[in-house]
């Protein structure tokens, strides 16, 4: 039996259709930035329902691939921002106190608060001052936990007087100059410090062993025989102005106040601890009022700070031993 023959030609097989070219990109993009491959998918889909191309599924693919990940990222930055604001220091932890910093000898630094994250200031600088019924009626100098850096005897104890208000004295350096005046009348008890120990040479050939500069501390601190920050004179002393303007465990003491060009100083290494280190503030900082003011510096020992704070630092970091050493020739009152 012959089997009949097909008539005319097999009909032709349907050309293939065309994959979307940005169903591909959006799926590629939904790796590599998701929000754009949720954008081209979203395109892709509104040409494919056009032009009836292939690759649907592909820019489903992306766009879902690419709500995924950007909602991955947005819940993954929510949480790590939360964290971050629970886990922020309080103020009593922002602030790097004057606290008692261990060395190898187990002896006390002596230092001014670190500058990082410091809370606002409180409006205005220093306090104004009102001079205490027993200003100076009674300094004392009582020894020390540690030894004395350099041997000096301590300063004569007892009553102070406040007059004259300001005496003039003078530290000259290898740098330069540093003219200062003492304010007498609101801390008798460090200046009397101060002067003794100048008198007696305890500050002739030391080396300023700290300066910072900023982002919100500019000081040169000096006074340590040793030049390590760990130096006193073997005793210590209680603080003045501006804490004495104060109630005792007022809040307000924990604040940084702005501490103005051309203060001077006393480092202390917590309450009452003053000994014989001191800073210059060549230029505004923010320190809480918890160290004793003494003095102020004259322009020509400002134009002096200023070129020291130039040369910036040793390491380069914004805390650390002066780049151009500073050393202490003499100091003496005028």
């Amino acid at each position: 039996m012959a089997f009949p023959q097909p008539q005319g030609p097999y009909p032709p097989h349907p050309a293939p259709r065309r994959t979307n070219p940005l169903a591909i990109a959006s799926l590629v993009c939904a790796f590599v930035f998701a929000p754009l491959g949720i954008v081209l998918g979203h395109i892709s889909l509104a040409q494919i329902r056009r032009s009836e191309e292939d690759g649907r599924g592909i820019a489903l693919a992306g766009t879902i691939l690419g709500y995924a990940i950007t909602g991955v990222a947005i819940v993954t930055a929510a949480a790590a921002t939360l964290i971050l604001v629970v886990n922020r220091p309080s103020v009593d932890e922002a602030l790097v106190s004057p606290t008692i910093v261990e060395t190898s000898q187990s002896t006390t630094t002596p230092t001014t608060p670190s500058s990082s994250r410091v809370p606002a200031p409180q409006s205005g600088g220093l306090p104004p001052f009102s001079p205490p019924a027993d200003l100076g009626a009674n300094c004392t100098y009582p020894t020390s936990a540690e030894p004395a850096a350099k041997n000096v005897d301590p300063p004569r104890s007892g009553k102070v007087p406040t007059d004259p208000p300001v005496v003039a004295a003078s530290v000259m350096t290898n740098q330069g100059p540093v003219g200062v005046e003492l304010n007498n009348a609101q801390s008798p008890c460090t200046v009397n410090s101060f002067a003794s120990l100048a008198q007696k040479g305890y500050f002739n050939d030391t080396h300023c062993h700290r300066l910072t500069t900023g982002p919100d501390l500019f000081v040169l601190q000096c006074g340590d025989p040793k030049g390590d920050g760990t130096g006193g004179p073997g005793y210590q002393f209680a603080d003045e102005y501006p804490i004495n303007q104060y109630s005792p465990g007022d809040p307000a003491l924990r604040q940084p106040v702005d501490y103005p060009r051309g203060t001077l100083a006393m480092a202390n290494a917590g309450p009452n601890t003053n000994g014989s280190q001191f800073f210059i503030v060549y230029q505004d900082s923010q320190l809480p009022p918890q160290y004793t003011v003494f003095g102020t510096i004259d322009q020509t020992g400002l134009a002096t700070l200023d070129k020291i704070a130039a040369a910036g630092t040793a390491d380069g970091s914004d805390d650390g031993r002066p780049k151009a050493d500073v050393v202490i020739t003499s100091a003496s009152l005028d």
